[in-house]
């Protein structure tokens, strides 16, 4: 199949991501979620013993959700367990989660802030699915930042870490976020796209560029038709993308369950971290289970570590910290404080397009305990040995390092 033929024409996809957006703006408001709520409140009424039903993109950001399913896990822990449903794009596991259809989802960690104060959604975080995990990729003949100015560049949602860091990038650069209109040479218009439709719009070059999760990034090296630029986790050390998010009456109503999944989850962390090349094996389209479209060879470029790609990197400036020493996406469950209180605080002034006033009433310490339900990440987390389990300090405290240059 080629490139191109994985997207449809130009004005069907704008259409066609317009529709996606306007439809999931919608479920993230009180009156286009309430009849889906219900239909989940329903759901749930009827059954107290629902089994995990997990939803997922298939991106790497998913893993521990899929090795945890393909590794019997939720089985050790006495669950069980559905086949793991894939979406294509984030409005579809939204309305399926709010639905009740799934109960289990890893979702952009910005998005649980937009769904729980813009909307009152009833959902919880309750651990990280994994950090970093996410590039800019621009076209081969892009030499330096501002070449971006007057062109068009892709999000995956308005409310995601990766336009938190697109923004500070390009204002950082002299450059203007917009999301109307054609970009003035001073302006960058940002699109929301389905990550699947990134990298033939790159390949067509109707976007100069796009910043969304892996394995899209690598695939678009392989391809020869983009180069990362930065790494997110080279500006945003350690940080969150995707969140494992639960229903809030699940983890009041059925607290040894909760538990149990969680377990589950963070022993999946734990062993893919040992286990990096199985776990390419897992995620490749050459397994049974089909969990991703993905080729061996590119997950393993996401997944196993490279010194001489990550030299490479720090050559061209795609990594500009390596005493940071960050992976190119890497799994520790804690959902840290002060990672949500940075996260409330760059949303106040990064450029969201739609209804966003919660955002300014919003307190970043009530949002990290409110939105946060961190009681079975952090046994979990005992269980398995401390977070030393995980190479880092015994603490459930730490200090961002947010840096553009």
């Amino acid at each position: 199949m080629k490139l191109l033929d994985l997207c449809c024409g130009p004005e069907e996809g704008t259409l066609a991501r317009r529709r996606q957006f306007l439809k999931l703006s919608s479920l993230f408001t009180v009156a286009g979620a309430l009849p889906l709520l219900q239909a989940g409140r329903a759901a749930r009424a009827a059954e107290p013993d629902a089994p995990v039903r997990i939803g997922y993109l298939p991106i790497t950001d998913a893993t521990p959700l899929l090795v945890a399913h393909h590794n019997k896990l939720f089985e050790a822990q006495g669950l069980q367990v559905e086949k793991p449903r894939r979406f294509r794009s984030w409005s579809q596991i939204v309305e399926a989660f709010l639905a009740g259809q799934v109960n289990l989802v890893h979702l952009l960690m910005p998005m649980t802030i937009w769904s729980r104060y813009g909307s009152r959604s009833p959902a919880k975080v309750v651990a990280w699915n994994h950090m970093e995990g996410s590039c800019l990729t621009v076209l081969p003949d892009i030499g330096k930042i501002e070449d971006l100015g007057g062109t068009t560049v892709a999000i995956p949602f308005w409310y995601s870490v990766h336009n938190i860091v697109l923004q500070r990038i390009l204002r950082h650069a002299g450059l203007e976020s917009i999301s109307e209109g054609e970009p003035g040479a001073k302006q960058v218009k940002l699109v929301v796209m389905s990550p699947g439709d990134m990298l033939p719009a790159l390949g067509s070059r109707r976007i100069s560029g796009y910043i969304v999760a892996e394995p899209f990034n690598a695939m678009a090296e392989l391809l020869k038709v983009g180069k990362v630029w930065r790494f997110t986790g080279d500006v945003w050390r350690n940080h969150a993308c995707c969140v494992v998010t639960m229903h809030e009456r699940d983890l009041q109503e059925r607290p040894d369950w909760s538990q149990k999944v969680v377990n589950a989850i963070v022993q999946a962390q734990i062993w893919t971290r040992g286990h990096r090349a199985e776990a390419v094996d897992i995620l490749s389209r050459d397994n049974a289970a089909d969990y991703t479209p993905h080729t061996r060879e590119t997950l393993g470029r996401v997944l196993l570590p490279s010194a001489e790609l990550d030299a490479e990197y720090a050559r061209t400036g795609a990594i500009r910290h390596p005493d940071w020493r960050e992976k190119r996406i890497d799994f520790q469950p804690y959902p840290f404080p002060s990672y949500t209180e940075k996260l409330v605080e760059l949303l106040k002034t990064t450029y969201v397009l739609g209804r966003n006033d919660f955002l300014q009433e919003l307190d970043p310490a009530f949002a990290a305990r409110d939105l946060v339900d961190d009681r079975y990440v952090k046994q979990a987390i005992q269980a398995a040995g401390g977070m030393a389990t995980f190479g880092l300090p015994e603490s459930f405290t730490r200090t961002e390092t947010f840096s553009v240059t």
